[in-house]
């Protein structure tokens, strides 16, 4: 399932960035320096890699996070479980990009955080480099928050108003103990690398427009020289020319540093363009996952298929031409999930099988995994 990016690779860690898009401004994507390139510019994401590629940067298996409901009155007892989260597999390669989708609820973001250990999972193993990251004590927590970090989706809420963007930067080389050795200079730094000046540091977070508060977002994410970032749709709240400026960011600083993102988004346009793996989640489960041209040319499982005929084309005659999937009703409660198969009760293709047997997420004859019994690829809906 792995798949190759077609971006080159930084030749050292500690390379010389190149000079960033000034802030907010739309730039170009780079051209993809090798492999075979697709219409988005990235490399053909079926590529394996060699056999000797080293082990995933990242690997979550069965991971579970239920939240306790509590009834009403005094004692206020645990009546049930929000089943946010339930039996999600997931991979990403260092300087890969895995991109999450799903409607709004499906527990995309309590994934990104309970990777990152910002909510305790209920169950499950996240191992980081290979190692087990769940459970970890005080200091080695501490050590393994040097090596992630983490965008969130609204910048002006998850930066400090009181504090100016110098202080905001610095937080994690300080907290970390690393300010003494060129704590200044580092923040001058990183202000260059996502395309702000130094001498905004002064500055506070409200006399920014939000394309830049973003940036300095993913400065602060930066201050430690992580290996992963999990980004909760990072451009959802920007304007579609501010997106473009900010994407085409984190393209470069993936491409200098040699950072493997985790993306978390529902707009499909932007996942398709950034991401080298895709991943579709529904009601807390994955149901389709893949190299991003597989899923997205010929997508599978009947969710994933209503997901990409709702995204609009820019093409009039294949938007003319392109079968539509609307979804009826609505997703049913975390706390009460169907039995057997999560999505057949919107599903055009439920049967009585898909009410008595969850189905597994393997690859049932489309090329890559798919949580469906009567998967099928569909090439019309795109």
């Amino acid at each position: 399932m792995t798949a190759t990016s077609g971006r080159t690779a930084p030749e050292s860690p500690g390379a010389a960035p190149t000079p960033a898009t000034p802030a907010d401004e739309a730039a170009p994507a780079a051209p993809a320096a090798t492999g075979t390139a697709d219409a988005t510019g990235k490399a053909d994401a079926t590529a394996k890699p060699p056999a000797d590629s080293p082990e995933r940067l990242l690997e979550v298996r069965d991971l579970v996070v239920n939240f306790p409901v509590y009834g009403s009155g005094l004692l206020r007892r645990v009546t049930g479980q929000v089943q946010a989260v339930s039996k999600v597999t997931l991979g990403v390669d260092a300087g890969q990009t895995l991109g999450v989708v799903g409607e709004s609820g499906c527990g995309k973001s309590t994934t990104g955080r309970a990777i990152l250990q910002l909510i305790k999972p209920t169950a499950g193993s996240v191992r980081f480099e290979g190692r087990e990251i769940t459970g970890l004590k005080r200091g080695d927590m501490q050590a393994f928050r040097r090596n992630a970090g983490m965008v969130f989706q609204d910048p002006m809420a998850s930066l400090n108003p009181k504090l100016p963007v110098n202080d905001i930067i610095a937080e994690p080389l300080k907290v970390q103990g690393r300010w003494r050795d060129g704590g200044p200079d580092r923040v001058a730094e990183l202000l260059r690398l996502v395309g702000l000046s130094p001498e905004h540091g002064n500055r506070y977070p409200h006399e920014f427009s939000g394309g830049q508060r973003q940036r300095i977002g993913i400065a602060r994410a930066l201050a430690l020289a992580p290996k992963l970032l999990v980004m909760d749709e990072p451009v959802s709240a920007l304007d579609v020319s501010v997106q473009a400026g900010v994407v085409n960011l984190l393209e470069d600083l993936q491409d200098q540093l040699g950072l493997a993102y985790v993306f978390i988004a529902h707009d499909l346009s932007v996942v398709r363009h950034i991401s080298d793996q895709v991943a579709v989640m529904y009601l807390g489960k994955v149901v389709e996952t893949g190299p991003r041209d597989q899923v997205y040319r010929a997508p599978s499982h009947p969710y994933t298929q209503a997901l990409i005929s709702a995204a609009p084309l820019a093409d009039p005659r294949r938007e003319r031409q392109r079968r539509r999937t609307v979804l009826t009703g609505d997703v049913p409660s975390p706390i009460d999930p169907p039995s057997g198969c999560r999505f057949r009760t919107r599903c055009w293709k439920a049967q009585d099988i898909c009410a008595t047997e969850e189905p597994a997420l393997t690859d049932r004859g489309t090329g890559h995994p798919v949580a469906c019994h009567f998967a099928e690829p569909d090439t019309k809906v795109v």
